[in-house]
């Protein structure tokens, strides 16, 4: 039998089960934080015991949850006008806005206390400063003023293979934040491909995403710049030797298709979305890929 809604502060919710509060922690966003950060982890020098290890994935995965949380709790007027986001938790009338917050809230502690038990202090202030960064720098400043908020707001989720070395290490050099620099350049172009053929989305709910702003033609011409640069970043770990010849191979193949792509994005019609809708498919393929490489050449031993 369905649970019969409940009214609060005038307002009438159905009861959330919980499926509506992992929701709140944007599971595929977590996903791949966790990812990133796990070969973070392993492809930073020493070793890191087995259980502490868990339990520090465990802790960069909640923090990434309570981010989602946060930024849901503050998004949510912008959320109730959008399509791909009407039916979050809550601006679909599950979880009122309060309470999302202080989940948000709690899980944020919590990560940040964890890992500092679990691994470093070093790991568990960057988590902190991923956190921070991603609710107050990104979601309350940047994404509602300015059309570079997905630029410099990517920074947050660039950070999780950084916080994974630390709690691995104990430091954070130079290798680990070429792994960011990745992350933070793929950022652009992934989500301007999306932002071209969601424009409608974003228009009305008044975010100032680089299509409505600056319209198509520029976003296009810049999804083109980041690609290139983006190409040339992705092999870097193969020239400062983190990185095999496997993953030379496999970051040139994917670099040579991230370009492609994002030139027919450059070259399609006003109003034609189906090559920006292939380049979002495929950049989400294509830093899994580096990732996974990278991952596989250090488990066997074939890095460097």
């Amino acid at each position: 039998m369905k649970p019969e809604p409940y009214t609060l502060a005038g307002q009438t919710y159905a009861l959330a089960g919980p499926e509506d509060y992992f929701a709140l922690l944007k599971p595929r966003v977590m996903s791949l934080v966790i990812f990133t950060a796990f070969v973070g982890m392993v492809v930073a020098p020493g070793a890191i015991n087995p259980l502490l290890a868990v339990v520090s994935l465990l802790a960069i995965a909640v923090g990434a949850g309570a981010s989602g949380a946060l930024n849901m709790w503050w998004d949510a007027d912008i959320d109730a006008v959008m399509k791909r986001t009407e039916a979050r938790p809550i601006p679909a009338g599950r979880i009122p806005r309060a309470e999302a917050a202080a989940f948000g809230g709690f899980l944020s502690v919590l990560s940040v206390a964890l890992l500092a038990l679990a691994s470093n202090y070093l790991a568990a202030g960057l988590l902190a400063f991923t956190i921070f960064f991603y609710v107050v720098i990104y979601s309350m400043w940047l994404k509602r003023s300015t059309p570079q908020n997905i630029v410099i707001g990517g920074a947050a989720g660039a950070l999780p293979p950084v916080v994974g070395w630390a709690a691995a290490s104990g430091t954070a050099p130079l290798d680990a934040w070429v792994l960011f620099a990745v992350i933070f350049l793929w950022t652009p172009p992934h989500f301007w491909a999306l932002a071209l053929y969601k424009r409608g989305d974003y228009e009305r709910a008044g975010v100032p995403m680089m299509p409505v702003v600056k319209g198509e033609a520029s976003t296009r011409k810049q999804i083109f710049a980041y690609a290139l640069i983006l190409a040339a970043t992705g092999v870097s770990p193969f020239l400062i030797g983190m990185a095999g010849f496997l993953y030379l191979a496999v970051s040139a193949l994917l670099g040579a298709g991230f370009v492609g792509l994002s030139w027919a994005v450059l070259n399609a019609a006003e109003g034609d979305y189906t090559s920006s809708k292939r380049l979002f498919g495929f950049s989400i393929l294509y830093l899994f890929g580096l990732f996974a490489t990278l991952l596989i050449e250090h488990l066997a031993g074939l890095h460097g």
